[in-house]
């Protein structure tokens, strides 16, 4: 059935913000106590130890017996992992969903958002909690800067799901190569494993290792779909090759050709999880409504979209969900981060796109117009002609939006659904879909 969730403007529908590109400070301490775990810290003052074997201890002296699902991967995670967990409550399963978002049991909140992954005795306290409300599926995203603090350490996953791996978070990481293997880091283990096999730069543990994808034949594939005007599609699930096959339509909401590459690992993961036939779990499929802030909706004839995507494949695949139509776009890049993506992020858009408004997205302490300026170093001669540099966000949203026809589609991405602009230390109030309401508003 549909549920109506705390924090959404439709059925289960759930926020997200997409890996650690928020995070508070890189250099977040891998024990950073939560305030009311008193008793977590008198285990650990027993015997001052290393961080792992500390965790190893932990996770024995509290008993746990959750089954904790992470989800990784560039793009994707949040979408990922809350549909797992909308599928397996609607399987009736008592479930909790940890990412950027916040902590929910039983969609219920039980926590405001955060991180993308916690730390380290934050997570403990968080499966304590989800424990003690009898909790059986404990669904959370994992991020790169995670791995590399070793905040999942002693965590025993019995389900480790693969999203995608391209480019992000180079700021902390410094090089591909060290980002992409923290990443593959994940699925090393004997454990099962659910993995995006169209990705060509994944590397796993092929022991107990099931794959998804659209282009290669795996033990989820799609014979058929479409993307238009929502997804739908026609699976071929087989768990070895001499089981029988089961075959099942896919119809989702959803929109875009990466979110049913986020669907069909959510799938696969129930499905190996739960042993319920294939039809059985694609009938509740039609109950997620995807993710506020991702391809949300803010405005119908013309149509407007707000999307997280900050990255030059988030950007492809947004463009790619409305290929053949005529698009224009709001973008920026945040400051104090990855710095490789911006010339990336530039010449994406301006391919897909007929106009391209650059503009402010978190700038911290950086300069806006230093900012652009690096995003203007992708975009090619021929198509300066189509960009308007408009530093503030607003401004540049309402002038896009005053120049918009009504069989053009506008894309504002960056920020999906968060409420702040971040200039300086300085949090301000600001909504992308709130300052196209207003517009609009104001119009009629």
């Amino acid at each position: 059935m549909k549920h109506f969730h705390p924090l959404t403007h439709n059925a289960r529908n759930f926020t997200h913000l997409s890996e650690d590109t928020r995070e508070l400070d890189n250099s977040t301490l891998l024990v950073q106590t939560p305030s009311n775990a008193p008793f977590v810290q008198a285990h650990l003052a027993k015997e001052p130890k290393t961080p792992t074997i500390q965790a190893l201890e932990l996770y024995r002296l509290l008993n746990l017996s959750l089954q904790i699902v992470g989800v990784t991967g560039t793009n994707g995670k949040t979408t990922t992992a809350s549909c797992i967990y909308s599928l397996l409550l609607d399987s009736g399963c008592s479930c909790a969903l940890l990412g950027t978002r916040g902590f929910f049991i039983n969609d219920k909140r039980v926590k405001e958002k955060g991180l993308t992954t916690p730390s380290l005795l934050e997570i403990y306290m968080d499966l304590v909690t989800a424990q003690a409300q009898g909790v059986e599926y404990f669904i959370m995203e994992v991020s790169s800067h995670a791995l590399a603090q070793e905040r999942i350490v002693g965590l025993d996953f019995v389900a480790r799901v693969h999203t995608n791996i391209t480019s992000d978070h180079l700021d902390y990481h410094k090089d591909l190569e060290t980002y992409r293997t923290v990443k593959n880091s994940f699925f090393q283990g004997e454990g099962l494993k659910i993995i995006n096999r169209d990705d060509p730069v994944v590397r796993f543990n092929p022991s107990n290792a099931y794959g998804y994808g659209l282009e290669h034949k795996s033990h989820l594939s799609v014979d058929a779909y479409s993307l238009n005007p929502t997804l739908s599609a026609h699976l071929n699930f087989k768990l070895t090759p001499k089981t029988p096959a089961e075959n099942s339509l896919l119809h989702s909401p959803l929109i875009g050709r990466h979110n049913l590459y986020n669907l069909l690992g959510a799938v696969l993961c129930v499905r190996l999880l739960t042993d319920k036939p294939l039809e059985d779990i694609c009938a509740l499929v039609p109950n997620f409504l995807g993710v506020k802030g991702r391809l949300e909706v803010a405005h119908t004839n013309p149509l407007v979209v707000v999307d997280f995507a900050h990255t030059a494949d988030g950007f492809t695949q947004i463009f790619n969900s409305f290929s053949g139509q005529k698009v224009k776009v709001v973008f920026g890049a945040g400051g104090n981060r990855d710095k490789s993506k911006r010339p990336l992020m530039g010449q994406v858009a301006t391919t897909h796109a007929i106009k391209t408004y650059i503009t402010s997205d978190n700038p911290r302490h950086e300069d806006p117009l230093d900012i652009i300026k690096d995003i203007l170093e992708g975009i090619s001669e021929s198509k300066r002609s189509s960009v308007v540099v408009e530093a503030n966000r607003q401004r540049a949203i309402e002038r896009a939006l005053s120049e918009l026809q009504t069989d053009e589609i506008l894309l504002i991405l960056g920020k999906g659904d968060e409420n702040m602009q971040i200039i300086g230390s300085t949090l301000h109030p600001f909504d992308d879909c709130q300052v196209v309401q207003a517009f609009y508003k104001d119009k009629a």
